[in-house]
């Protein structure tokens, strides 16, 4: 067998009894914090924690990938950015927040690209100055920016729609069996490639079967977790499984650039970090936005 899928098969179940686990206790102090001023409990505890440890190292690999092409992001101003950007998403869910959330959320991003400005002043240095706050604010962004979507899908308590474990668990599925459904697919039936000078392992053939399988499992969670009809299920299954694969996509062609294979080696048969959350980070915002149309 080969070792990349062996380390995959290894992995792959033991992240997903983490992510369990995370996702069973952010569940258990939801369901232990109902009072009078919050119906639903305190959500996203444990699955904002998760994601501050894992930030860092995302953005760590992304400064990797941008230092090729001479673009080195303020690796602390955008770890410090990404995490208050997280903290915001989880704070959204509480009403003494809301009043001052749209304000906090334009303060962290002017501050962000700001703060990468001081550093040049502060070594009296403007060479790459214009480089260094763009490679910051778009490291932030890319991490902090789409996960603040994660987490606000997971909180949100709207008057029409209110996020749960079971959305959080939809989106990662959805985008995870189109992995899945597209490696096998193109393993057997592959022929006609997607964007060859981009990502060339990967086929039509394998997408229309990653898609494929990714609405059944939307279909699947529609009915029996978020009470939604199945047919909405399969429509949401589909365009969040093509949404996740643009990010694998959009992770590759920086990786191209950057002329490597993987963005890290942290996590052994995926490569780093970032290769394992490109596909649900960029699928998240749109997930947010479909589940708060058909909810």
């Amino acid at each position: 067998m080969d070792p990349a899928l062996r380390n995959r098969l290894t992995l792959g179940p033991i992240m997903l009894i983490v992510l369990a686990a995370v996702l069973y206790f952010d569940w258990k102090i939801q369901t232990l914090t109902v009072s009078a001023s919050h119906p639903n409990g305190i959500g996203g505890t444990t699955f904002t924690l998760m994601l501050l440890v894992i930030a860092p190292l995302a953005i760590r690999e992304l400064a990797t990938l941008f230092a090729a092409e001479q673009v080195r992001p303020y690796w602390l101003i955008s770890t410090i950015a990404s995490s208050a950007l997280l903290l915001h998403a989880f704070a959204t869910q509480f009403a003494v927040f809301q009043k001052i959330a749209a304000s906090t959320l334009a303060f962290i991003i002017v501050s962000t690209m700001l703060l990468a400005a001081y550093q040049r002043v502060r070594i009296k240095d403007s060479q790459q100055a214009i480089v260094g706050m763009a490679g910051t604010l778009l490291a932030t962004m890319y991490i902090g920016g789409l996960a603040w979507f994660m987490i606000a899908l997971r909180v949100k308590d709207g008057e029409w729609f209110t996020g749960t474990i079971w959305h959080i668990v939809m989106l990662l599925l959805c985008v995870k069996f189109t992995d899945i459904g597209a490696f096998f697919a193109g393993r057997a039936f592959g022929k006609r490639k997607l964007i060859p000078w981009l990502s060339p392992k990967k086929t039509w053939e394998g997408l229309i079967g990653g898609l494929a399988l990714a609405g059944i499992v939307g279909a699947i969670l529609a009915t029996q977790m978020t009470h939604m009809p199945w047919y909405l299920g399969v429509v949401l299954g589909v365009i969040i499984g093509a949404v996740g694969q643009a990010g694998d996509l959009f992770e590759s062609m920086m990786k191209r650039d950057a002329d490597v294979k993987d963005s890290g080696t942290m996590v052994p048969g995926f490569g780093g970090v970032l290769d394992v959350i490109d596909s649900p980070l960029l699928a998240a915002p749109v997930a947010y936005l479909l589940f708060s149309l058909v909810a």
